[in-house]
């Protein structure tokens, strides 16, 4: 009755549990507010998050992020769940990648990235995820595929690119993906793809294609014949109606359909206006490249003199694009131009204008020279010596030096540590044939029976004559006993016992002269 009693107290006395939603487990103790966590699953979809809810339980493997506005992942934000299997970040604001985003999740095993505003990806963006089997990269931003982007995913499986703007994919953006079996790329802006691109695949199954304006040119006809001679198996029914939409001739046609002696090119040329130019300090010269040929070439400006630290580099952008715009060696097809700000004798040079696609290349100089006014050669030349006239030849090409171009007490300076240089060698050489003569000269500590030397003055030695030695390293050598007879009717006796290693033969080695005996105690070092 006691026993009874008291439960009913305390029953009382505690405040009645939280009542619980129909269909939902209970919230696990220290899951986030925000939250649903059972099991090893958090869930903390449709919540307007900017940034991962802290709180998030270390042992979690599968983590639903999606629905919300998310807009980066901070540095370390996923460092405490080395245990992930699953992430979900679908439909968020994701613009980048940062560097080893994903380095704390060695045992990750899928990521979906769909939905978000992804415009590029860094080439470390998936270090640590070598255990991944599938990515989903659906339905972004992404143009361009750089070279080694998926480097750090060896045991992918699965790769979602469809409905992006992808038109370049370069020649190694796939590098390292030989366990990829299933490659979507449909529903972007490909106008080409190499053979490269897709040779580490070692164990593709599946490869979509469609819904790009493939371009039907030369450099397309490998594809065509892969996929009738073995790469059908890769592509279904829907997958292999790649439609052509260039040239306007083969537009709308099946790339399977169109035989192979219509897929031309036409190798580029190029013009530029003008092909030479001269042009003051701090001015501003734009130049233009034009190229034609099909397809369309791409131009790209380069300045052939090697670029020193600090020199500007050429910048090719398209006529009517600010000068501010693009990286240095920046490209553009068809119409490129060169534009150079603020220009300085370092601009002065020879440049070359390039054309390329996939029916060759072709190349145009250009040469540029720099003047200066009277007063700039005025605050540019040096003090007035014994020679003060201003040269007015032309300026040399930007990164060549002539020693007849130097002023005159920069010509004294050089000279005299040529001088200089050669003195201190003369000097390094007396006195290593002085200390050679003085080693030769000196006597061989008591008790030591052979002196070794480099002189091989006294002649050529016989077989006979030679020691197998080894030095202090083990190096192997040969040295001459003088204490043997260059001529005898019988060899010498062997010594009782070898010498130590790396020591000359003592005196038991060098027996008494026999034949045409030498001054003994002296011995001299053989290279053979």
């Amino acid at each position: 009755m006691a026993v009874g009693a008291l439960t009913l107290l305390l029953l009382l006395l505690l405040p009645p549990p939280p009542p619980l939603l129909p269909g939902l487990p209970p919230r696990a103790a220290g899951c986030p507010a925000v939250c649903r966590c059972y099991s090893a699953t958090v869930e903390c979809g449709a919540q307007r998050l900017r940034a991962l809810p802290p709180g998030i339980p270390p042992g979690t493997q599968t983590l639903f992020l999606q629905d919300n506005r998310i807009a980066r992942l901070e540095p370390g934000a996923l460092a405490p769940l080395a245990a992930l299997r699953r992430l979900y970040l679908h439909n968020n604001s994701l613009h980048s990648l940062e560097p080893s985003a994903f380095r704390a999740q060695p045992r990750l095993l899928e990521l979906a990235l769909t939905g978000n505003q992804l415009r590029g990806l860094r080439g470390g963006a998936f270090t640590g995820l070598a255990q991944l089997r599938v990515l989903y990269l659906a339905d972004n931003e992404l143009a361009r595929l750089l070279d080694f982007t998926f480097l750090h995913l060896p045991r992918l499986q699965e790769l979602h690119l469809q409905q992006n703007s992808i038109e370049l994919l370069e020649d190694q953006a796939l590098a390292g993906l030989s366990s990829l079996a299933l490659l979507d790329l449909s529903r972007n802006r490909l106008g080409t793809i190499s053979r490269e691109a897709l040779q580490p695949l070692a164990s593709l199954q599946v490869l979509r294609l469609t819904e790009n304006p493939w371009r039907c040119d030369c450099a397309l006809h490998w594809l065509g014949a892969w996929i009738k001679e073995g790469g059908q198996r890769l592509l279904s029914s829907r997958d292999r109606k790649l439609v052509c939409a260039e040239p306007p001739r083969l537009a709308l046609q099946s790339l399977l359909d169109v035989p192979g002696s219509s897929l031309v090119c036409i190798p580029p040329s190029v013009r530029v206006e003008p092909p030479e130019a001269t042009a003051s300090l701090g001015e501003d010269l734009r130049v233009a490249c034009q190229a034609a040929g099909y397809p369309q070439p791409l131009v790209t400006w380069r300045k052939l003199a090697q670029p020193r630290a600090g020199r500007p580099r050429a910048q090719a952008r398209p006529a009517g694009e600010a000068p501010g715009r693009g990286g240095p060696g920046a490209s553009d097809t068809g119409s490129g131009m060169l534009f150079l700000t603020n220009i300085t004798l370092a601009h002065a040079g020879r440049y070359e204008c390039e054309a390329s696609n996939a029916g060759g290349a072709a190349r145009v100089p250009f040469q540029l020279r720099v003047n200066l006014s009277q007063q700039q050669r005025q605050r540019l030349a040096p003090p007035p010596g014994p020679a003060g006239a201003v040269s007015h030849e032309p300026l040399p090409e930007a990164g060549s030096l002539a020693f007849r171009a130097l002023g005159l007490a920069t010509q004294a300076a050089v000279a005299a540590a040529i001088a200089l240089l050669a003195l201190t060698a003369l000097l390094l050489a007396a006195l290593i044939c002085r200390r050679r003569r003085r080693r030769k000269k000196a006597a061989g500590p008591p008790g030591e029976g052979a002196l070794f030397v480099n002189d091989y003055s006294d002649g050529p030695c016989t077989f006979a004559q030679l020691e197998e030695l080894r030095g202090e390293r083990g190096h192997e050598m040969f040295v001459i006993d003088r204490s043997k007879p260059l001529f005898a009717d019988a060899p010498p006796p062997l010594p009782d016992r070898a010498p130590a290693e790396g020591a000359p033969p003592g005196p038991a080695a060098l027996g008494p002269a026999q034949g045409l005996p030498l001054p003994p105690q002296a011995a001299y070092e053989r290279r053979c």
